[in-house]
């Protein structure tokens, strides 16, 4: 019996149900090579099983908080250095602005990022924190996120490897956090790979800080950076990474798979992004590894094709703003939400706009934060048709 054939037969048993191990996982990625055909139809099977038709994305505004950075990784220019004419240090009248103008545009997540603890490195981010009354990144994220909610939007906070005292703190105020894995294989921190000055990106670390949430019931997104000189089975190795996570805690609401884009003035210039076969291979494989989790890809990044990935499984576009730029990948400007719109229903799905926490998490959020999302949610906790146009 041919490989393929034997391939052909687990995949469909898992339609019937059956969950794939890691070692079914490499060998329907070994055939997929050859022909994704068959685990696309799963994957889109698995997909429309659980999670419907229904493609979701979050309307948001990206506060840029500060980008200085402790790390240094080989294909960021998130991060700034001082002097630099795109160092960012918003402060509280910034915000104030910006959340009032994402307000007018009916966004609902206020998404903060910052750099990895950049007053540990920086002179000039201990000294600017300070001018405005704060002694650490975490304290101004804890005052920012009570602005965003004070104008009506609801904070989703990615600021790196975040204690677990600081992440209850941040409970407080944010439906959810954010902390991209990127990938479980310490290979890529050795020398000449692309987190060797990034010690924030130990995977040790940051599978920690999953768990760290998952004992605060904290909803969480993670995700993997695909195309960063990680093997298939590396890639693998990371969706169960996550997925042990998430069966332990149920804390995973949603896992990011980001197709890496090469920029100028990094060391990773010269590196191509991942070939779209592949990256779809890597969606499909991540829906029949965790069928009922939320998938999704930043339709940004693949700008003349991102509508064939719901093909592969996907039913998430993730934040996108009307009204600031990707600061992480700022020459990759988002959609236009009535162009993904189009896109969707032509493919057969209907769009709806969602909070920066999925509507199943609801139960693990602040109830003074549901409280106030009821105001403009529907009967399924997502944003309310009416306000959302």
């Amino acid at each position: 019996m041919s490989k393929l054939i034997l391939s052909s037969e687990l995949l469909n048993s898992l339609v019937d149900g059956r969950t794939p191990s890691k070692d079914d996982a490499y060998h329907i990625y070994q055939d997929a090579e050859m022909d994704p055909t068959d685990l696309y139809k799963v994957s889109q099977f698995l997909r429309t099983k659980n999670k419907g038709t229904r493609v979701t994305y979050s309307r948001k505004v990206f506060f840029n908080l500060i980008n200085l950075c402790r790390d240094t990784c080989s294909y960021c220019t998130y991060k700034s250095e001082p002097g630099q004419a795109k160092v960012s240090m918003l402060s509280k009248n910034d915000i104030i602005s910006l959340a009032n103008v994402a307000k007018k545009q009916n966004c609902t997540e206020a998404l903060f990022v910052t750099g990895e603890r950049p007053e540990q490195k920086y002179q000039e981010a201990r000294t600017w924190l300070k001018e405005n009354g704060f002694s650490s990144t975490i304290e101004y994220l804890v005052e920012a996120s009570e602005i965003a909610l004070e104008a009506g939007l609801f904070p989703h906070t990615n600021a790196g490897n975040l204690t677990k005292d600081e992440m209850r703190q941040l409970k407080d105020t944010n439906v959810s956090l954010g902390l991209m894995l990127e990938n479980s294989s310490e290979r890529l921190s050795e020398e000449g790979m692309p987190h060797q000055f990034a010690p924030s990106k130990n995977p040790k670390a940051r599978i920690k800080v999953l768990q760290n949430a998952g004992e605060l019931k904290i909803p969480m997104t993670t995700g993997l950076l695909v195309g960063i000189g990680e093997s298939p089975h590396e890639l693998i190795d990371s969706i169960y990474a996550i997925k042990e996570i998430h069966d332990k805690y149920q804390n995973i609401q949603e896992i990011i798979l980001q197709n890496f884009q090469p920029k100028l003035d990094t060391p990773m210039k010269s590196s191509p992004t991942p070939q779209e076969k592949y990256f779809k291979t890597l969606v499909a494989l991540t829906r029949i590894i965790l069928p009922d989790m939320n998938i999704q890809i930043p339709p940004n990044l693949s700008p003349a094709s991102y509508s064939s990935f719901l093909s592969a499984g996907i039913n998430d576009w993730g934040g996108i703003s009307p009204v600031t730029q990707d600061y992480v990948n700022p020459e990759f400007p988002w959609p236009r939400i009535n162009d993904i719109d189009t896109n969707c229903t032509d493919a057969g799905f209907h769009l709806r706009a969602r909070f920066p926490v999925y509507p199943e998490f609801f139960h693990m959020v602040n109830p003074d934060l549901v409280s106030k999302m009821s105001e403009i949610s529907d009967s399924e906790n997502l944003v309310s048709v009416e306000y959302a146009k």
